[in-house]
């Protein structure tokens, strides 16, 4: 096949973040499977104009403000989409409509909607500027076949107008060769963790307000990531006496990431909303559970009792019940860590690709 990409950014971005590792592991190896894979993207100031990675041939064209003013254009003179079998737009931010382009089959790929969700985050004008574009996808792309990473992403999709049947949900996949267990890095005691963006949608205010009801007091918060939110967030931990409890690790590397995940206790989500929650795998990988909001996509990657707990999204109440329960008891921690670490081997980016593989044949075919 040939396969030709869409998306805003490729992984060497500095903005880059899931989707952009999705499109990535996914679809570089469908390229190892001989496939020809080609991706249209946004560049940043001073990127090479093209490159190839994960053997996939990527074409970068203005940036993160102007790729969609220039996408279309630029494919039509230089990639030219009608020489492709299939086209695959990655619709993880505003769309781009690249069913337009003149390809002969398009797939709209799609990690997760914002939806509401983005008034949390942006400002009144840019957040109603997305919320707008994504009202006409039913409209836009109903006729087209669709892959979601979750469930949760297939019925957002169905109610804005595409056909339930028109989605095949694919999951995503965890390198569980890399994220393993190492019950010798447990920290002796009892630590719980975030680990992502700090921005205001994601629920951090709520896990640090659930931690200060803790009472166990050798406890202790460790938030990694960055984010414009910080500043209050640790203006919040202060206001709510967590001094010494609560540490703000900023930026970490993949190596600090596989410490953490695997000298806590359990990793902490409260999102209100996600596509599916890849680090939630990746801290079930490390035999580490995970107390999340019960909201779509985390609870596909949680098993609320098996893995880790699932509450009420800003019941802060349960949140904390929960983060005590496991602070008093090393052997559910265990217990939990080990059925998470089976449960995350089940999820692979090789199973991920074939199945895309085949989705993206049938498609050509059909």
């Amino acid at each position: 096949m040939r396969i030709l990409l869409v998306n805003w950014q490729d992984r060497e971005n500095p903005q880059a973040g899931g989707a952009e590792i999705h499109l990535h592991e996914v679809f570089g190896r469908v390229a190892a499977m001989g496939h020809e894979v080609a991706l249209v993207c946004g560049g940043w100031p001073g990127c090479p104009p093209r490159a190839r990675l994960d053997g996939i041939e990527v074409y970068r064209v203005g940036t993160r403000q102007t790729f969609p003013f220039l996408a279309r254009r630029f494919a039509r003179r230089v990639v030219r989409p009608q020489a492709y079998d299939v086209l695959v737009e990655d619709i993880n931010k505003v769309p781009i409509y690249a069913q337009t382009w003149g390809a002969p089959r398009t797939v709209g790929l799609v990690p997760h909607l914002f939806g509401g969700t983005v008034f949390q985050e942006a400002s009144l004008p840019l957040a109603t500027a997305v919320w707008l574009a994504e009202r006409p996808i039913g409209l836009a792309y109903g006729r087209l076949p669709f892959q979601a990473i979750s469930e949760s992403t297939a019925d957002d999709l169905a109610a804005r107008g595409i056909p339930r049947d028109a989605i095949r949900v694919i999951y995503c996949g965890i390198d569980s060769a890399r994220f393993t267990p190492d019950a010798a890095r447990r920290a002796p005691t009892p630590t719980f963790a975030y680990l992502g963006r700090l921005r205001r949608y994601k629920g951090v205010d709520l896990v640090l307000r659930a931690f200060a009801r803790v009472r166990h007091p050798e406890a202790r918060l460790l938030i990694a990531g960055t984010g414009d939110y910080r500043p209050e967030l640790e203006r919040l931990a202060d206001s709510l006496a967590l001094s010494g409890r609560v540490e703000f690790l900023g930026f970490i590397g993949e190596a600090e990431k596989l410490e953490l995940l695997r000298r806590s206790w359990a990793l902490a989500f409260a999102s209100p909303k996600e596509g599916w929650g890849i680090t939630n795998l990746e801290a079930a990988a490390c035999a580490t559970p995970v107390v999340a909001s019960d909201s779509p996509g985390l609870r596909e990657s949680v098993r609320d009792g098996e893995t880790g707990f699932l509450v009420p999204h800003g019941d802060v109440a349960a949140m904390a019940a929960r983060f005590e329960e496991l602070a008093a008891s090393p052997s559910l921690v265990a217990t939990l860590g080990a059925q998470g670490r089976r449960f995350a081997e089940t999820f692979t980016w090789e199973r991920a690709a074939v199945e895309t593989a085949a989705h993206l044949a049938e498609v050509i075919d059909g």
